[in-house]
């Protein structure tokens, strides 16, 4: 409280060395985390919230991801279940784990995530966004589009998560430029983690199939054209995403599960190669097809 006191002193007296002080301070904040090795970028599908507590090829593939990167200093993950008016980051030391989901087992809502969170590495996110103004968040926590994957990743919950929410008055594009401000987090130890499914219809699910790797035949047009996209470097393609067809319009109804996969191809470095698992439909109009950029 002394500080901020004095701090007000100096901007009643002297306007132009608070001014000077003040810059000093943001460049400080930005070089708060210091460049360690440069992280690879995830989207990952992460389907049911049952995936959270199964086991499957989808969570051994969770578990095997994880095991080929070196282990991140923070997370950072862009959930599809987190949709707000503005854009918004967890800065809370704590994050809660929040069972945003409905009709499943007691088993579900029992696990917690008890992973920290890193104000620090908000107030980086927010200094380093200049296309949208970042509020700083103390009330959101992690959905289970965060904790249901990371729980696989890293199970020990010792690796410190914050969230990034998705606005949605923002274009796709809006959405991939945004997060192109976050690249220099890849420098800094930061893992990035967009959480959603490339083809998500949760209306023409085939509910006598979920337990298949079966796919309607334009969820499986939608995500080889996707996929297809991403191999070939095409995000423009990507973004543009309403103009390619009718399968994409049955497989994206809502964007919100298909943007978090826009914030990780915006981060790819021309050079990064792209590898891709977890490749199967489920239940006819979903795809689990994950994402491991560099």
């Amino acid at each position: 409280m002394k500080r901020k006191t004095f701090l007000k002193h100096l901007v009643v007296s002297t306007p132009l060395m608070f001014t000077a002080m003040k810059l000093n301070a943001l460049h400080k904040l930005a070089g708060s985390m210091e460049n360690t090795y440069r992280m690879p970028v995830l989207f990952l599908g992460h389907g049911s919230p049952m995936n959270a507590i199964e086991e499957n090829e989808f969570v051994q593939g969770f578990r095997n991801i994880s095991l080929e990167i070196e282990k991140p200093k923070a997370i950072l993950v862009v959930s599809a279940h987190w949709e707000t008016n503005g854009t918004k980051v967890t800065a809370m030391d704590q994050p809660e784990t929040i069972h945003d989901f409905g009709g499943f087992p007691r088993e579900l809502y029992e696990v917690e995530y008890p992973a920290p969170g890193m104000p620090a590495l908000a107030r980086e996110v927010k200094e380093i966004a200049r296309s949208t103004e970042v509020h700083l968040d103390d009330k959101w926590g992690l959905d289970h589009g965060a904790w249901s994957v990371i729980r696989h990743m890293y199970p020990g919950a010792d690796v410190p998560v914050i969230q990034l929410s998705l606005d949605w008055n923002k274009s796709p594009r809006e959405h991939y430029e945004l997060a192109r401000e976050l690249e220099n987090l890849r420098e800094k130890g930061i893992l990035i983690v967009g959480s959603g499914n490339m083809v998500h219809n949760l209306r023409r699910v085939d509910w006598q199939k979920l337990n298949e790797n079966y796919g309607h035949d334009w969820a499986i047009e939608a995500n080889e054209k996707m996929k297809q996209f991403i191999r070939e470097g095409n995000h423009q393609a990507l973004i543009n995403y309403s103009k390619q067809g009718k399968a994409f319009e049955w497989s994206i109804p809502t964007p919100e599960h298909y943007l978090p996969l826009l914030y990780a191809l915006s981060l790819q470095n021309k050079k990064e190669e792209i590898f891709l698992f977890n490749d199967e439909p489920v239940g006819g109009a979903l795809t689990m097809t994950s994402v491991k950029i560099g």
